[in-house]
């Protein structure tokens, strides 16, 4: 029998995210920024909110930020103040989160999708060329998982079709191609401030990032309902403001963002040295020139379900995104497709799996992940 008490104890759940561990270390720090707003008084489109824009729009490389509601508004407004219209075309990528398609969705604009690059899971720019339309008004370049897409041949198509292009960072802030940040290539960029992630908010926000003042001031009109002054509205708009009170709390995170990147790219670097020995598991790729931020740490299985499973009797929590490409969406049936349309994104849909990953994870709790993953190969 053995002599101490925790030998045959169960062992913790690694969770695949954790902000409790994140809140322990800078709560003092959040408690003031919310005091400060809330003896302030001022809850909208205040000191709090123009501080984190110009700091967002800094960090992204350009002039101009807009804060907004969320990452999903960001995609909406971005779209319309570069002139998508009911009736338009749009191109994205069919592996992302649903609401990069419902945001063109939400204009009455149809979304057209392209295929990823298996490597990567990213839009392959090769894919353009065959879905562009004379009704195509936009493109769309979703930086999936924390890596850029490719972004010189996008923007090269983009350019030569006088098509705006607008990139989706909801997963990336901070990660670069080629030397400079995501958000910096596009006429308009779109980040999430979503809880879980790289830099999260306590509830919804998003920005709007972009060069353009004009860009920039359609933004800010269309949300505060469409107001060129106090109670004077040129069009319809959206109540999509980012409040004070989510604003300071970003504000204070940002200031830990570059600390907590290099954290993940260090669990990141430990996943993939541990990772590279164990058969038949495909590792997040990080091409030369590119500097993947790893919002996710996504590895690939062909036994991926059965992966997870594993994985989930041993405690050690593991996410899919995502299961189901856009084009195979219930949303998007009436689009009329059909499996194999784009067989890149459907294969990764049945073999991505996400660990765990964040600033604060342990190196014994990776190395619990991956001794898992053995056993699992094992088998």
């Amino acid at each position: 029998m053995s002599t101490h008490p925790q030998a045959n104890a169960a062992p913790e759940p690694i969770p695949q995210f954790d902000l409790s561990v994140q809140y322990a270390t800078i709560g003092a720090e959040i408690r003031t920024a919310i005091e400060r707003v809330l003896s302030s008084q001022q809850f909208v489109l205040g000191r709090e909110g123009a501080a984190l824009e110009g700091e967002i729009a800094l960090l992204c490389g350009v002039a101009h930020g807009a804060g907004v509601a969320s990452g999903t508004d960001a995609l909406i407004l971005a779209l319309r103040a570069c002139g998508v219209e009911a009736g338009d075309e749009v191109l994205l990528p069919t592996s992302t989160f649903v609401a990069t398609g419902s945001a063109v969705s939400a204009l009455g604009a149809k979304p057209v999708f392209a295929d990823i690059r298996p490597e990567t899971y990213n839009l392959d720019p090769s894919e353009l060329e065959r879905r562009v339309t004379s009704r195509t008004r936009a493109i769309i370049a979703v930086h999936l998982y924390g890596l850029a897409a490719d972004m010189d041949p996008i923007a090269a198509f983009a350019k030569s079709r006088k098509l705006p292009l607008i990139e989706d960072c909801a997963q990336a802030i901070g990660a670069l191609y080629k030397g400079s940040r995501v958000g910096s290539f596009g006429d308009a960029a779109c980040l999430s401030f979503y809880p879980t992630k790289n830099l999260g908010a306590y509830g919804d926000a998003g920005m709007v990032v972009c060069n353009s003042p004009e860009i920039a001031a359609r933004v800010r009109i269309l949300r505060n309902h469409g107001q060129t002054a106090k109670y004077r509205s040129s069009e319809p708009g959206w109540n999509s403001r980012l409040d004070e009170l989510q604003a300071a709390i970003l504000r204070v995170k940002l200031r830990h963002l570059a600390g907590w990147q290099h954290a993940r790219r260090s669990n990141a670097a430990e996943y993939t040295r541990l990772l590279q020995q164990i058969p038949g598991i495909m590792t997040p790729l990080e091409p030369q020139g590119f500097e993947h931020v790893y919002h996710q740490y996504t590895i690939r299985s062909e036994q991926r379900d059965a992966l997870q499973q594993h994985l989930a009797a041993r405690k050690i929590a593991s996410a899919v995104y995502y299961p189901h490409p856009l084009h195979l969406q219930p949303l998007y049936a009436p689009l009329g497709h059909t499996l194999g349309d784009f067989p890149h994104a459907e294969r990764a849909a049945q073999e991505v799996l996400s660990l765990p990953m964040y600033a604060e994870l342990r190196k014994d709790q990776i190395a619990r992940v991956v001794d898992a993953i053995a056993a699992f190969v094992k088998c």
